[in-house]
């Protein structure tokens, strides 16, 4: 192949080289002079064609084949890329269904929590209030009773006092016989 190359580039080069030197010196073109152009044009097509010919088509041939090729590979690309958009927008629109789906459910579950929690919080106070109200009227009956053992003793101590100051021996003694009396009934 290098040879044919190589042939065919010293033949383009040198041809007009010869082909001019023939000439000479003087210009004008005859028909004989035309004649050998076109026969030597001929010539060198031939040669061509012999030679390069075949290579030149098989060129031609792989290179078609290898750009059909490409333009294949790159059309099966294409579609698989237009495959592939179309499930991630599929992917995606479902993706956004699902999100909506979601955060539904999730405001649903929230207002329920929600509720929940405020009718745990009502009952809840209600419970908190009954026994507040159990609790201030325990205190109270104990305030109640503490203040009747109080104002009791201090009855007691009042009365106490004031007998004291009132009884004389001899009404001592009166009371004494009577309870005495009283308690001699009481065993018969």
């Amino acid at each position: 192949m290098k040879n044919i190359k190589g042939l065919i580039y010293l033949l383009l080069i040198t041809n007009p080289v010869i082909l001019h030197a023939a000439e000479g010196a003087h210009h004008s073109f005859t028909f004989s002079d035309w004649f050998w152009r076109i026969v030597n044009f001929a010539i060198l097509v031939a040669i061509l064609l012999i030679f390069a010919g075949k290579p030149f088509k098989n060129f031609l041939k792989q290179r078609r084949e290898a750009i059909e090729k490409a333009l294949e590979e790159a059309k099966e690309a294409r579609e698989m890329a237009e495959k592939a958009l179309r499930e991630i927008e599929e992917r995606y629109a479902g993706k956004d269904r699902e999100i909506e789906s979601l955060l539904n459910t999730a405001k649903k579950a929230g207002e329920i929590e929600k509720e929940k929690l405020i009718e745990e919080g009502k009952i809840m106070r209600a419970r908190i209030i009954e026994e507040s109200k159990e609790m201030i009227e325990l205190e109270k009956k104990r305030a109640i009773e503490s203040l009747k053992r109080e104002a009791a003793l201090l009855a007691v101590e009042l009365a106490e006092k004031r007998l004291q100051e009132e009884l004389t021996d001899e009404k001592k003694r009166k009371i004494l016989e009577e309870s005495i009396k009283i308690i001699e009934e009481r065993k018969r």
